[in-house]
């Protein structure tokens, strides 16, 4: 068997695994078969997606993987190549939820604790609650963070947890902290995260935590 035919083979399983990643991530609970592919195609799916401008991001341990911009000091060009995954941009808010997720993460993982982190509704909201400003609208703030939460949700680092039979309140829900936060919030990032606190806390209460995107 030629090096030709053995390409030919593998095509529609490469296609099988980087149409799902230009999509979004690839979870190991979800598809176990779909997981195994990728490791063995790790090396074909990571020149593939090269010729994009893009670079597999494949955590084993946590068992997830996605896709990301190419760097340009990676690239070695002097111009960069056009993006194909496009920057997020998102609030002040829901950076700093994501930040303090990102830290019940740690603190669950230093712990020895379960490895999923599951946090209810009512948690995720005090957790942002004590650093935005006092309001004499309380129910108007915390529909606020909900919206934050669902943003967050979208962006696939909360997975909303299905409610207990004849539950349908969104009091009740609880959630997920999807484990793929550690790899956009970063150990180094955390480990001055309590020193930038009072930065973010200045910033809201002088009025930057207004809700909308950027």
């Amino acid at each position: 068997m030629d090096e030709n035919s053995v390409d030919s083979r593998a095509a529609p399983a490469l296609a099988g695994l980087v149409v799902p990643l230009l999509k979004g991530v690839i979870y190991q609970e979800n598809d176990a078969g779909q997981w195994q592919s990728l490791l063995r195609l790790q090396p074909a799916v990571r020149g593939y997606v090269a010729v994009l401008g893009l670079e597999l991001a494949l955590d084993e341990a946590e068992g997830y993987a996605f896709l990301r911009s190419r760097r340009p000091d990676d690239e070695g060009e002097a111009a960069p190549m056009p993006r194909l995954v496009a920057r997020r941009p998102l609030s002040f808010p829901v950076s700093l939820l994501l930040a303090l997720l990102r830290k019940k993460l740690a603190e669950s993982d230093a712990s020895g604790g379960e490895t999923r982190l599951v946090l209810a509704r009512a948690d995720i909201v005090e957790l942002l609650r004590v650093f935005l400003p006092d309001s004499s609208n309380e129910a108007r703030v915390v529909d606020q963070i909900d919206t934050h939460i669902n943003r967050i949700v979208e962006l696939g680092f909360l997975r909303r947890l299905k409610t207990g039979a004849g539950s349908t309140a969104s009091s009740d829900a609880s959630f997920e902290v999807r484990r793929i936060l550690k790899a956009f919030v970063d150990a180094q990032w955390l480990s001055g995260f309590n020193e930038r606190l009072a930065q973010y806390r200045a910033q809201l209460e002088n009025g930057s935590g207004d809700g909308s995107d950027a």
